[in-house]
C-alpha cells in the first residue's frame, strides 16, 4: 500500500485528519481486522492495514518525528516516497508527489498554508499540565485536553471525538488539519474486558474494538463537510506483554517497533 495520491494535490483541496491510536500493536489490529471484529475499521479502511515500523518506541519519540513528516516506515520499502516533509538536503524519501513544508514541522507548515491546526490530546505527553506536556500540543494553534480524554477514563475516545465532532461540525470555510492521539489501548486498558483486573493482550485487543465501535461520530462529522478529507490512522509503537521477557513500550522489541498504519480519502456527501 505504497504511495498513491499526489499529497501537493491533496492539501490545496481536502481537510487532513491524522489520528494515532497509541500503542496499538500491529498483529492485533490485523487479527481483528481479519476476525471482521473492528467493522468500522474495515469500512473506512477498505484495503486494511499496512505493516510498518515505528520511528520511535514510545510517544514523545514517535511523535517528534511524525511531526517533522517521518511516519511510520513501510515494512516492505524502507524507500518509499513520504507523504510529508520538512525540507532538508539529502531526504532519500522525498519524491515528487510528498507535499515539502519550508518549516521545521509539518503543523506549522500546514498552519503557514492557511489550514487551521487543532490538536485534541490523549496521553500525558498532550495534557499540557507541565513544561513536557506541553511542547506537543504547542506546535498546533489550538489544543484541547481535559482528565476525561486520559488513560484512566474508560470513554476517553467518545469523550474526544465528541469534541473534535463538535470542532468540525461548526467550522465555517476553513480547511483544516485535525489531529488527535487516541489514548484508550495504551496501558491500563483491562477496563475494556469484562472481568479482567489487569492488562492483557486481550484487553488490548478489547479497547481496539472500543475505538472502533466510536469511529463513525468523527469521521461522519467530517463527511458532511464541503471537502473530502485525507485520513492517516496509525500506530506510534506498540506494546509488549511478555514476549521475550518484555513488558510495555521504551524497548527494542518487534511488538513494539511494528505498528499499523491505513490512509484514505474520506468523500464528503455535502449533506452538513
Amino acid at each position: 500500500m505504497e504511495q498513491t495520491i499526489d499529497m501537493n494535490e491533496v492539501v490545496k483541496h481536502m481537510h487532513v485528519l491524522f489520528i494515532t491510536l497509541d500503542s496499538l500493536r500491529y498483529d492485533v489490529a490485523v487479527k481483528l481486522f481479519n476476525e471482521k471484529a473492528t467493522p468500522h475499521f474495515q469500512r473506512y479502511c477498505k484495503a486494511g492495514w499496512q505493516r510498518c515500523h515505528s520511528p520511535g518506541n514510545f510517544t514523545y519519540a514517535a511523535h517528534h518525528a511524525f511531526f517533522a513528516g517521518f511516519l511510520p516506515t513501510p515494512a516492505a520499502n524502507a524507500k518509499a516516497p513520504r507523504l510529508f516533509a520538512a525540507r532538508f538536503a539529502g531526504s532519500e524519501t522525498t519524491g515528487s508527489q510528498t507535499q515539502v513544508f519550508e518549516t521545521p514541522d509539518i503543523v506549522s507548515g500546514f498552519a503557514a498554508m492557511g489550514f487551521r491546526t487543532i490538536c485534541i490530546g490523549g496521553v500525558g505527553f498532550f495534557n499540557k499540565q507541565t513544561a513536557l506536556g506541553r511542547v506537543l500540543p504547542s506546535l498546533f494553534r489550538e489544543s484541547y485536553w481535559r482528565p476525561s480524554y486520559g488513560v484512566t477514563d474508560p470513554n476517553s475516545t467518545r469523550n474526544q471525538f465528541e469534541k473534535a465532532a463538535a470542532l468540525v461540525t461548526t467550522a465555517q470555510k476553513e480547511q483544516l488539519f485535525m489531529f488527535i492521539n487516541v489514548s484508550a489501548i495504551h496501558q491500563p486498558n483491562y477496563f475494556y474486558q469484562p472481568g479482567a483486573q489487569t492488562d492483557t493482550l486481550q484487553s488490548h485487543g478489547a479497547a481496539l474494538q472500543y475505538v472502533d465501535s466510536q469511529l463513525p461520530l468523527l469521521l461522519e462529522a467530517f463527511r458532511k463537510k464541503d471537502r473530502d478529507t485525507f485520513c492517516i490512522i496509525c500506530s506510534d509503537h506498540g506494546t509488549a506483554y511478555g514476549e521475550d521477557n518484555y513488558y510495555g513500550h521504551r524497548v527494542g522489541h518487534a511488538t513494539v517497533w511494528e505498528v499499523p498504519m491505513a490512509t484514505f480519502v474520506l468523500n464528503k456527501t455535502g449533506n452538513g
